[in-house]
C-alpha cells in the first residue's frame, strides 16, 4: 500500500466519522424543530388575497392585452433556450469552461467558479434569468392598486432571494469546497450551529449573527463612566461623569429607541457619540429604557411620556438645577420626543429649549419599504400574537427588519454558519443587533394603527392623555439627522415631517450612509459625509439637489448649533446630588435584561 493510499484511507475515515455525527445531530434538529409553535402566518408573509389579486390582474392582462403577457413568456423562454443551447454546445465541444461573457456581476457569486466552472455558470445565470422574468411580470402588471403592486414587489424579491443558488448546499461552490477540504468536519459544525440556534429560541430559527461570548455590557461595550441616578419602572437615567473641566450650562437628555439598547451610543470608546458629547464639554443624561415582560402589556404611548419623557426632562432639571434642557430622540424615541413637545407645547410647559432628531419619522404619509408590514393583515397578525402575553416579542421585529436587508442580514449569515461551518464573527454591532427588546403590547399597537396606518400625528390630531397632539405644535429650535440610505426611517419621509413642525428654526441634514452608520459617524473616521440646505420649502429631491455637501461627521456641525443654546461655560457636574445618589455605575441593569425568547 503507497502513502497516499493510506492518506486516502485516512481521509475517508474521518469522512464517515463526520457523517455519522451529522446523523447524531439530526435527531437533537428534529427535537428542537418540534418544540416549535405555530406562528401566526400573517408574520411570515401575505396571505392569499395578495397573490390574489396579483393572479387577477395577470389574467386581466392575458384577456385584454394577449401580445404583452406572450411578449415576456417567449422573451423569458428564449433566454432560457439560448442559455441552455449555449451550454450545450460548449461540453459538445468537449470543452469543460464557461462562456466568455460569465454574466451580471452580482457578490452574492464572487467565488471565482460561479464565471469559470460551466455547471455553476449555468446555474448562476439560469438564477439571474428567473429572477429578472419574475421582476419583469410584477412591474407589467398594471390593473393593480399602487399600494399592493408594492406589497407584491417586496414580496416577490424576497421569493426571488430566497430561491438564490448560494442558499442550498448542491448549488454553493464554497460550501462544497469547505466540505471536500474539511471532510466534512465543516458540514458537522454548521449542523451544530443550527442545532444550537434551534435549542436557543425554542425552536424558532433565529440566525445568530455575532459570536455572544466575546461581548460583555458594561466591560467591552458600553463602557463610558457614569452613574444610574434615577430609576423607575420604565428607565433608569444616566448621567455621564464629565471629562472637561468646564461645561455648558444646560444639559443635554437623550432618548434612544426602545426597540433596541442605547448602547448603539457606545459600543466602543473611538466611535461613541455618548464619550464624544462629554468630551466636548457637555453634562449629558441618557435614558436606559426597561426590557418590559408581560407585566407591562398595558403600558402605551402615554405612559413612555409621562414616566419616561417628561420624567426624565425633570430629573435632569432637578439634578442641574436648570430651567430648561437640550433633548434628543432618535428613531422612535424621536417620534415620540415629537408627541411630547406637542403636549408640552399645550400645556405651556417651556423646558426644552432644543430638540434634536436621529432618523425620526413623524409623517408617516408614505409608508416606503415598511409598506408590506403596515397593512391590515399583518398588524392582524401582531395583534394575534401579542394575544394572552401583551408583549410583541423581540423576535418578530427583529425578523420583520432584517427581511427588509435578507441578504446580508438572513441568507448571508445563515450560509456561513450553517454550511460553512464558521463560527459568528466578533462584530460588536452585530452583537448590538441581536440584544433586541420586547415591546409592550398595547404601545406597538397605537404606533402600527394611529401613527403609522392613520398618520393621525401629521393628519388631523393624534388623541393622547387628553390632548389632540399635532406636528404643527413642534415650535422649538430643531435640528433634523437623516441618511440618505435609511430602510428603515427613509430621509425623504424624514423631511416631510420636519416642513410640518412649526418650529420657525429648523435645520435639517442628510448623512452619508443608513441608519446606524449615519449617525455613528466619528469625525475622527473620516468617512461618511453630510448635505445641508436652509430652504424647507423645497420638495426633498429640490432639496437635495441644490443642498451643499460638506465631507465628514455631521457631529461637528450639530455641536456648533448646540452650543449656541447650551447657555455659559461653569464648572463641570459630578453625577447626581443629595437628593439623586449614585444607584449603580453606568451601564445600570435594565440593559442587561434580554428579550423573551420565542415561544416563551
Amino acid at each position: 500500500m503507497t502513502t497516499n493510499d493510506i492518506v486516502a484511507s485516512e481521509d475517508l475515515e474521518r469522512l464517515n466519522e463526520n457523517l455519522t455525527k451529522v446523523e447524531a445531530l439530526t435527531q437533537r434538529l428534529l427535537s428542537a424543530m418540534g418544540s416549535k409553535q405555530r406562528v401566526n402566518p400573517a408574520l411570515s408573509g401575505p396571505g392569499q388575497e395578495l397573490y390574489g389579486k396579483a393572479l387577477k390582474a395577470y389574467w386581466q392582462e392575458w384577456v385584454h392585452n394577449p401580445s404583452r403577457i406572450l411578449e415576456h413568456q417567449i422573451s423569458f423562454w428564449g433566454r432560457s433556450v439560448t442559455h441552455f443551447v449555449e451550454a450545450q454546445q460548449a461540453l459538445a465541444k468537449g470543452k469543460l469552461e464557461a462562456p466568455a461573457d460569465p454574466g451580471p456581476k452580482d457578490r452574492r457569486f464572487s467565488n471565482p467558479m460561479w464565471d469559470s466552472h460551466p455547471y455553476f455558470n449555468f446555474i448562476k445565470q439560469q438564477y439571474l434569468i428567473n429572477a429578472a422574468a419574475v421582476q419583469e411580470a410584477v412591474e407589467k402588471i398594471d390593473d393593480m392598486e399602487p399600494l399592493e403592486k408594492r406589497r407584491l414587489r417586496y414580496f416577490a424579491r424576497q421569493i426571488v432571494d430566497m430561491m438564490a443558488p448560494t442558499n442550498f448546499f448542491s448549488t454553493n461552490p464554497d460550501a462544497l469546497q469547505k466540505a471536500v477540504e474539511t471532510d466534512g468536519a465543516s458540514l458537522v459544525k454548521g449542523l451544530e450551529n443550527l442545532v444550537a440556534d434551534l435549542e436557543a429560541n425554542n425552536g424558532e430559527l433565529v440566525v445568530r449573527l455575532a459570536d455572544e461570548s466575546a461581548f460583555e455590557i458594561g466591560k467591552n461595550i458600553a463602557t463610558a463612566k457614569g452613574e444610574v441616578v434615577y430609576r423607575n419602572r420604565m428607565l433608569e437615567l444616566i448621567q455621564y461623569s464629565p471629562t472637561t473641566e468646564k461645561v455648558r450650562e444646560i444639559p443635554i437628555v437623550l432618548f434612544p429607541p426602545w426597540i433596541n439598547k442605547f448602547y448603539i451610543l457606545d459600543l466602543k470608546p473611538e466611535n461613541s457619540l455618548i464619550r464624544w458629547v462629554v468630551d466636548q464639554g457637555y453634562t449629558l443624561f441618557v435614558v436606559s429604557w426597561i426590557n418590559p415582560d408581560e407585566s407591562y402589556a398595558d403600558v402605551g404611548l402615554d405612559t413612555y411620556i409621562d414616566e419616561g419623557f417628561l420624567t426624565a426632562i425633570r430629573e435632569a432639571k432637578a439634578i442641574t438645577k436648570q430651567e430648561k434642557v437640550n433633548a434628543v430622540g432618535y428613531c422612535i424615541a424621536g417620534t415620540t420626543l415629537s408627541l411630547t413637545l406637542s403636549l408640552m407645547k399645550q400645556d405651556g410647559d417651556k423646558s426644552v429649549k432644543s430638540a434634536t432628531f436621529f432618523t425620526a419619522l413623524t409623517d408617516f404619509s408614505d409608508q416606503g419599504e415598511f409598506t408590506p408590514f403596515l397593512q391590515n393583515d399583518f398588524i392582524d397578525g401582531i395583534e394575534n400574537e401579542i394575544g394572552d402575553t401583551g408583549l410583541l416579542k423581540s423576535f418578530i421585529m427583529a425578523r420583520t427588519f432584517s427581511y427588509l436587508r435578507s441578504n446580508d442580514l438572513i441568507y448571508g449569515p445563515a450560509i456561513k454558519s450553517y454550511m460553512m461551518g464558521e463560527t459568528p464573527p466578533a462584530f460588536d454591532l452585530l452583537y448590538w443587533n441581536g440584544d433586541g427588546a420586547n415591546l409592550p403590547g398595547k404601545m406597538a399597537v397605537q404606533y402600527l394603527r394611529k401613527l403609522c396606518q392613520d398618520n393621525k400625528f401629521a393628519d388631523g390630531g393624534f388623541e393622547l392623555m387628553g390632548h389632540t397632539l399635532n406636528l404643527k405644535d413642534v415650535s422649538v429650535p430643531l435640528m433634523s439627522i437623516a441618511c440618505e440610505t435609511d430602510h428603515i426611517a427613509a430621509w425623504k419621509d424624514c423631511y416631510r415631517g420636519v416642513q410640518k413642525m412649526g418650529s420657525r428654526s429648523k435645520t435639517f441634514v442628510v448623512s452619508e450612509s443608513g441608519h446606524i452608520a449615519g449617525i455613528v459617524n466619528p469625525p475622527s473616521k473620516k468617512k461618511y459625509g453630510h448635505y445641508t440646505n436652509d430652504d424647507m420649502n423645497l420638495s426633498p429631491d429640490e432639496w437635495l439637489k441644490t443642498a451643499e455637501f460638506t465631507n465628514g461627521s455631521w457631529w461637528p456641525r450639530w455641536e456648533a448649533w448646540l452650543a449656541k443654546r447650551s447657555g455659559k461655560w461653569i464648572e463641570a457636574r459630578q453625577p447626581g446630588d443629595s437628593a439623586h445618589p449614585s444607584l449603580e455605575p453606568a451601564p445600570g441593569t435594565y440593559v442587561k435584561i434580554k428579550a423573551t425568547k420565542p415561544n416563551q
